[in-house]
Formats: structure tokens, C-alpha cells, sequence
């Protein structure tokens, strides 16, 4: 029941940017879970009536049932796969998260992600710096324009990766939960067919149980020795460890990964590859898009607690 009252305590389960805390903070009550000791957090469970989260955080239903009084979960971040929906939905609790504002970073990063790994920027740069370019010419690397590009999951970020595609004149189908019938591209039903047929495998779907480890060994053996895996959506989606042996095998010819399986851990064996531009989950990470995202999330839960719509409530 949302209530208007000076106030409502909040519970803060993640590592928030400033600009969310601050606001928070000259808000609400807020209380750090992050710090709390469990007697603690005990303690003020029953007067929690708002958490603010990230998407990848764990909210379980276990969870959400230590708070009897809580009305509404707000996500920083378009994913919301660490949070029970389902168990919020049945005790009448909101969840929110921070769709269309990272959009275009994350299809400009997605980019990115594929030039530098088709092109081995990174290690042309380690090239040029380290002197070795005296001994002789750079390695020839892939052409990306005119290639073919599989995109999984065609919604916002999806889409605004086709139209940044179509720019280099590639070639572009996609795998989805079901065709798309405003676009113009070509839907493949099967994920390891769309797979073999593409020169780039960009992900961009939810993470969460129903995706968890699609991008399988199998996937990876199609994708083959001169395909390239760009990944911008959530380390879940792909067996890791699928994915370094097809690596360190020559399965495959390269990958572009700004996520991983166990956050901010990047297992060595990964970390030692050559053919990979590892960065840090960032792809939405520019001041304007991060404030944007914060300021939504922010405005989620201050409209729920001043008794106004929501701005963007998680879909049913």
C-alpha cells in the first residue's frame, strides 16, 4: 500500500553511484545492507518499505520475505535478473528498473566491443607502445564491413545494434523469443543454425534462468574458427567455460566480452587469452547515461511513495 508519509526507509542492497546515494540519502531513510551486520538488518526489516538494487544483485524471494512491509524494489541498471519478480508480483510488490536511457551506449559500446576484437586494437596498442613494430608489421586482422552480424535478442538494445550494423553494410539476422515484425532482418529460430551462419554473434538478451548458459559449446563449435563472439548482455547467458576452452582451442577466432560469469572475478585462464578484449561490465558507463540512470531510478521510487505512476515498471 503506497503511503505518503516523510521518510519511508529504504534498504540499499548494492554499491549505488554518488549521485543515487546523495539523493537517496536527502530523501529517505536509508539503510546499507552492504554493511549491516545480520542482527542489524534484522532489526530494521520490518520498517523497509522500499529497496534500491542493482540488476545482477540477488534479491531472492527469500529475501523479499525478510521485509513484510515492502511496497516496491527500484533497479539502477535495464536488467532485473537478480530479482525475484515473481515473488514481488505476489505479494503486490512494484519493481522498476532503468530501460531506454543506456540504449544507445550500450549498442555504441557493443560496437565498439566488435572493432576492437575484429581489428585487435588492443593489442596493436600494445604493439605500437612496446616497441615491436621496429621488428616488423602488425598481424593482418578481420574486415568487419560488408560481414555478417547475428544479434540475440532484438529488443531496445538489439534493435539500436542493427541500425549502428547497417551503417558497416552488414548483413544482419537475429534469434529472439519470437520474429519481429517491424524490422527488416532475418529471423533465425534456432540459435546454433543463426550461429553458423554469421560472422559476428552479438548478445544482447535479459540474463536470468531462461537464458542462463544459451551460448553453449555447442553454439561456440558453430559459431567456428573464424566467428567472433561479442557479449553485452549478462555473463550468465554463456558457459563460461565453454566458451575459454572453444578459446583456447581455436574453436573460435575471438570474443568481445564487457560481462562475466562471477562478477568482478575474470577467471585467469580467461584473462591470459590473446584473442579477446576484455572490459568491465562499462558498456553503459558515460557520466550522462549513468546519471540518467540514476536520476530514473530515483524517480521510481519518489512517484511510489508520492502516490504517482511509476515511470517504468518492470513488465508483467
Amino acid at each position: 500500500m503506497t503511503s505518503t508519509s516523510a521518510r519511508p526507509d529504504i534498504l540499499i542492497a548494492a554499491a549505488l553511484p554518488p549521485h543515487l546515494m546523495q539523493r537517496l540519502q536527502d530523501t529517505f531513510t536509508c539503510h546499507d545492507a552492504t554493511s549491516l551486520s545480520e542482527a542489524a538488518l534484522a532489526a530494521v526489516a520490518p520498517s523497509i518499505r522500499g529497496i534500491a538494487s542493482k540488476g545482477e544483485t540477488k534479491v531472492s524471494r527469500e529475501y523479499i520475505a525478510r521485509f513484510p512491509a515492502l511496497e516496491i524494489i527500484s533497479v539502477f541498471g535495464v536488467g532485473y535478473d537478480g530479482v525475484d519478480a515473481v515473488a514481488a508480483r505476489e505479494r503486490g510488490i512494484e519493481v522498476t528498473n532503468t530501460p531506454d536511457v543506456l540504449t544507445d551506449d550500450v549498442a555504441d559500446f557493443a560496437m565498439t566491443l566488435l572493432l576492437s576484437t575484429a581489428r585487435r586494437v588492443v593489442d596493436a596498442d600494445r604493439f605500437a607502445r612496446s616497441g615491436e613494430w621496429k621488428k616488423g608489421p602488425f598481424a593482418l586482422t578481420t574486415k568487419v564491413t560488408g560481414s555478417r552480424l547475428g544479434i540475440v535478442g532484438l529488443g531496445r538494445i538489439g534493435k539500436a545494434i542493427a541500425r549502428r550494423a547497417a551503417a558497416f553494410d552488414m548483413e544482419i539476422s537475429y534469434h529472439n523469443r519470437s520474429p519481429q515484425s517491424d524490422v527488416p532482418y532475418r529471423y533465425v529460430a534456432d540459435l546454433k543454425t543463426l550461429a553458423g551462419e554469421v560472422d559476428f554473434l552479438v548478445l544482447s538478451m535479459p540474463g536470468g534462468a531462461g537464458t542462463r548458459a544459451l551460448v553453449n559449446a555447442d553454439v561456440l563449435d558453430a559459431l567456428g574458427p573464424k566467428g567472433f563472439l561479442i557479449n553485452v548482455a549478462r555473463g550468465s547467458v554463456v558457459d563460461e567455460a565453454a566458451l575459454i576452452k572453444a578459446l583456447q582451442e581455436g574453436k573460435i577466432a575471438g570474443a568481445g566480452l564487457d560481462v562475466f560469469e562471477n562478477e568482478p572475478n575474470v577467471p585467469d585462464a580467461l584473462a591470459k587469452l590473446p584473442n579477446l578484449t576484455l572490459t568491465p561490465h562499462m558498456a553503459s558507463g558515460t557520466v550522462i547515461t549513468r546519471t540518467a540512470m540514476a536520476d530514473l531510478a530515483f524517480d521510481n521510487l519518489q512517484a511510489h511513495f508520492s502516490g504517482k505512476p511509476l515511470l517504468t515498471p518492470v513488465p508483467r
